[in-house]
């Protein structure tokens, strides 16, 4: 999967599945039409997703798109999830990856009807037990699974897709983009961590420590192995949360940024680190953490 795509979540914890979702009525606006009078222009990357009518809802600093209601009424989106809400959650996480990033967040999320409209949105191959992906400058919500997410994995995976759009990924090994974004995404989360981590805490107790910090191949969305790929996830996470209890929030957020634009080599050994040394250290933090 390219770069500019960051998936979210092929296997989520537990506490992050099964709440229902509200229900709520929408209003209908036509898709890549000329504005409404007095009504802000959509972004470039509302427009055009679709043939036929789009729903719209603009929260205080969100936008959010999806597919209007399959009857006559409206109160249900087609996706099942609540365009209203989606506003409210992106609000929400904008401010929280606002906070980390040191700057404003005008989140664009989209929810096309279906994970294969998903997919042919973002361009890319299948997209198996995700809940959303960041594409360039939106959020794609994959409704059939982000429908089963409870209230805390719901802010989770728009926060840590939102991350990926705010911050980029360009130029960095995937454990520190997907990593980083699991730590904004958990930063404020209430969750403690055997229960964001539950896949690994399970390896880690039976005596199994990951040996290096995971690779393209363990993030493959494909279906093939979802327990890796929740613990490819876990592992990042706390390689990026090592990194911030250890050096401080701001210099993991200085780091990433340098990462991207000189490589992740230079910018650990602007803290003493080689990826040798991290590994090392991020192991043990891991069996102090989980064990």
């Amino acid at each position: 999967m390219s770069e500019q795509v960051g998936p979210h979540r092929g296997a989520a914890p537990a506490a992050l599945l099964l709440l229902a979702p509200l229900l709520v009525a929408l209003a209908l606006v036509p898709a890549a039409s000329a504005p409404i009078a007095d009504a802000p222009a959509l972004p470039a990357g509302a427009l055009g997703l679709w043939p036929g009518e789009s729903v719209t809802v603009r929260g205080t600093r969100s936008v959010v798109v999806g597919r209007p209601a399959p009857t006559t009424s409206s109160a249900e989106p087609a996706s099942s999830v609540s365009l209203v809400e989606l506003a409210r959650l992106a609000d929400t996480a904008a401010l929280r990856v606002g906070a980390v990033l040191g700057e404003p967040v005008r989140p664009l999320v989209i929810v096309p009807a279906s994970a294969a409209e998903a997919a042919r949105l973002a361009g890319t191959g299948p997209i198996d037990g995700l809940a959303a992906l960041a594409d360039g400058d939106r959020v794609l919500v994959v409704p059939e699974v982000f429908a089963r997410l409870n209230p805390t994995g719901r802010d989770v995976v728009l926060t840590h897709e939102l991350t990926h759009v705010a911050a980029g990924t360009d130029r960095l090994p995937v454990w520190l983009y997907e990593g980083f974004a699991d730590y904004v995404g958990y930063r404020d989360s209430g969750l403690p961590v055997r229960t964001a981590a539950a896949e690994l805490a399970d390896e880690v107790r039976a005596g199994r420590l990951p040996g290096e910090l995971p690779g393209p191949a363990a993030f493959a969305a494909d279906g093939s192995d979802p327990a890796r790929l929740a613990r490819a996830y876990q592992e990042s996470w706390l390689a990026c949360r090592f990194l911030a209890d250890r050096f401080g929030e701001e210099t993991l957020v200085r780091l990433y940024r340098e990462a991207r634009v000189a490589g992740a080599d230079r910018a650990l050994a602007g803290l003493g680190l080689s990826t040798a040394t991290l590994t090392d250290r991020w192991r043990a933090y891991v069996r102090e953490q989980l064990a």
